[in-house]
């Protein structure tokens, strides 16, 4: 789909680019009470798997200072907080608020205090310093944010020269057995998954019009590489149904 001047796609829907942001916060304002709860059910518990290997690829270390973009209810500021120890600090973020708020109380229920904060902001607009973090993450939230490219240049601004950034994402099957298999996954069953257990099937209705727009594997990569990220590399997981890409800033 091919957007008009000054328009973007919301799943298969054509809107003002101005409107998209309100609309994903409405998306997440629904399932924000149920989402870990359909993670683990419409990805049989595999996000995690996904998720664990996106933080060891990240190759954090203690001390250093992460911003986890799209924290939603903060799986991975969770262990990078673990990883940074007491004299690093993770910066756990979402443009939603009911998201970050589920986020913060868990983070809380957890234990974590002196080595993390929270801030609602917009990926396109980091509010931050330039040259700030040693790590800028963003996990299943790329594809959400309105302008893609502008997100990847402010995660680039706000590394530090030696720093990395992490997108895991939905991304394309690369066999067509499997993409038609995910297809009906998608369409039929995942709706209906989501207004049985959060009552809301337009929102995951949304999601799989969303993975479907969203760039491929080498369409993304080469927008983190024009960001300025050198040495770019892409991880396929699950036959490509989701995707790791790393990008490093020099």
């Amino acid at each position: 789909m091919d957007d008009k001047p000054g328009q973007t796609h919301f799943g298969y829907r054509s809107v003002d680019a101005s409107e998209k942001a309100s609309l994903v916060r409405g998306v997440f304002d629904s399932v924000a009470n149920r989402y870990d709860l359909m993670n683990d059910l419409m990805s049989f518990g595999v996000h995690r798997l996904w998720k664990r290997l996106a933080i060891e690829l990240a190759g954090i270390r203690p001390g250093q200072r992460v911003l986890d973009l799209a924290s939603g209810t903060g799986d991975l500021a969770d262990r990078f907080a673990d990883l940074v120890g007491p004299e690093g600090y993770v910066v756990m973020s979402d443009i939603n608020a009911a998201m970050l708020g589920v986020g913060r109380d868990r983070m809380i229920d957890r234990g974590h205090a002196g080595n993390i904060g929270y801030a609602q902001i917009n990926a396109e607009s980091l509010p931050v310093e330039d040259d700030t973090f040693d790590l800028v993450t963003i996990a299943f939230g790329l594809r959400n944010v309105t302008d893609k490219q502008k997100a990847l240049e402010a995660m680039y601004r706000a590394l530090k020269p030696g720093g990395r950034a992490l997108v895991l994402e939905f991304s394309k099957p690369t066999n067509r057995p499997l993409e038609r298999l995910y297809d009906v996954y998608s369409f039929h069953v995942l709706p209906r998954m989501g207004d049985l257990v959060a009552n809301d099937a337009e929102s995951y209705r949304y999601l799989a019009e969303s993975i479907r727009m969203h760039p491929d594997q080498d369409t993304l990569k080469g927008m983190i590489e024009q960001a300025g990220f050198e040495r770019c590399d892409v991880r396929n997981l699950t036959g490509g149904i989701v995707a790791i890409h790393r990008g490093f800033k020099f």
